[in-house]
């Protein structure tokens, strides 16, 4: 994706007033060209940068969110009440939720806060325990929801990588595989054997079931791809839902970047003697 796209996108998403949702809705619609998958991974990105912003909007004195839901639940509103006013202010409902919940309890830990999102049948109050339960089930982007959708997509984008590497014929090791040999930092996959992609020698992959900004992958390279050559040498990093083009470096060594599995695939052949 060409950055001027990438941060035309990102822009609309700062702009956008409403749940993140409808957000994603409003961006597909604005951009048939671009995957839905690419979309919801952009949002979700952004959704996780602005949290500390949202963090100071939530606690602020200049709000007490907690308030206006009582005088909406006096005034008899339609349930859904938490989740309008986390629209009104651009708010993950999610995270309003739990603002409403501390408050609700009083001097409880995070933890326990937690358990009632997680369950919100143990809530007394029912009318409370099906705002809440709206909060989780509309929060696409910001909390159980999200986590296992990125936990689903992430497993069945292995999975897509490990049948490639089947069809090839390629020996490897997954990141269990590693992780029993007692290896703590483990890229998702370590070739056995080498491969040449395009002439490139890779002897790791790493599937990445989101799209690639410059961020994230500023973040990844710091946390996973540097420690990854370090023990291993080069590898291949395949972003599924695309990256953005100003993240590949043309002198880069270390690894290169993909949106698909490789098709230019060759294998080493030990009968080939070196010169």
């Amino acid at each position: 994706m060409k950055v001027e796209l990438y941060k035309e996108i990102v822009e609309d998403i700062g702009k956008f007033k409403g749940l993140t949702r409808d957000c994603a809705h409003m961006l597909i619609n604005k951009y048939p060209d671009v995957s839905s998958h690419a979309i919801h991974s952009i949002l979700s990105a952004e959704v996780v940068q602005r949290k500390e912003t949202w963090k100071n909007k939530l606690l602020s004195t200049q709000y007490d969110h907690y308030e206006q839901y009582i005088e909406a639940r006096q005034s008899e509103q339609r349930p859904g009440i938490i989740v309008g006013l986390a629209a009104t202010e651009s708010l993950p409902p999610v995270s309003l939720a739990r603002v409403i919940l501390e408050r609700h309890f009083s001097n409880v830990s995070r933890k326990f806060i937690s358990r009632y999102l997680q369950n919100t049948t143990l809530i007394e109050d029912p009318d409370l325990a099906y705002e809440i339960y709206l909060c989780v089930l509309y929060d696409d982007k910001n909390g159980f929801i999200s986590d296992s959708f990125g936990k689903a997509i992430g497993i069945e984008c292995e999975l897509k990588l490990q049948h490639c590497l089947n069809q090839c014929n390629a020996a490897y090791l997954t990141e269990d595989d590693l992780t029993k040999r007692g290896y703590d930092k483990t890229p998702d996959v370590k070739l056995e054997i080498p491969l040449a992609v395009d002439g490139f020698i890779i002897n790791w992959i790493e599937s990445k079931g989101r799209f690639g900004s410059p961020y994230i992958h500023k973040t990844h390279v710091k946390e996973q791809f540097l420690n990854y050559w370090d023990r291993f040498g080069p590898g291949l990093v395949i972003y599924w839902f695309g990256f953005v083009d100003n993240i590949v470096e043309p002198s880069e060594e270390k690894y290169i970047i993909m949106d698909h599995f490789p098709e230019n695939i060759v294998h080493m052949n030990p009968t080939i003697p070196e010169l």
